[in-house]
């Protein structure tokens, strides 16, 4: 029982650290031309790993930014995720470094061509629907 203990516990503590005090993951707002969006903060290895999988829906002025410490080649796939949706590899910056359509339940793997800070997920389509392209930037505007 002893050695089950440490592991118990670093496994609460993991599950605590990836969400706020209500369960929820924090919300902000970023702004990327004229379109404002509300954002989950994916900044823990568990909320990483478990992005939008799961959901059955997202709605169009909402979606998922993954907040890394240093620069890097990312990779995302799409299993056990139930929503079409695109991605936006994004320099530190907040310069949009490439956008990618990815496919529900496709263990497709989607590699980042440039090391990036963030990158962040919305319902497929969006970007073009409100006109982001790359080289577009990221306002962070919620303090």
């Amino acid at each position: 029982m002893k050695i089950y203990r440490p592991i118990l516990v670093l496994l609460l503590v993991f599950a605590s650290l990836s969400c706020s005090k209500d369960g929820v993951l924090q919300t902000k707002t970023i702004k990327i031309n004229q379109w404002e969006i509300t954002v989950e903060i994916a900044d823990t290895p568990a909320s990483k790993e478990k992005g939008l999988m799961g959901r059955e829906s997202l709605d169009e002025d909402r979606g998922m930014l993954f907040v890394y410490d240093m620069d890097s080649r990312k990779s995302f796939w799409m299993k056990n995720t139930l929503i079409p949706l695109s991605i936006a590899y994004i320099a530190a910056d907040g310069t949009i470094r490439e956008i990618y359509d990815m496919e529900p339940l496709s263990k497709r793997i989607i590699d980042s061509r440039y090391s990036v800070r963030y990158a962040l997920e919305v319902n497929q389509g969006a970007f073009q629907r409100h006109g982001v392209k790359e080289g577009d930037k990221v306002e962070f505007i919620t303090p």
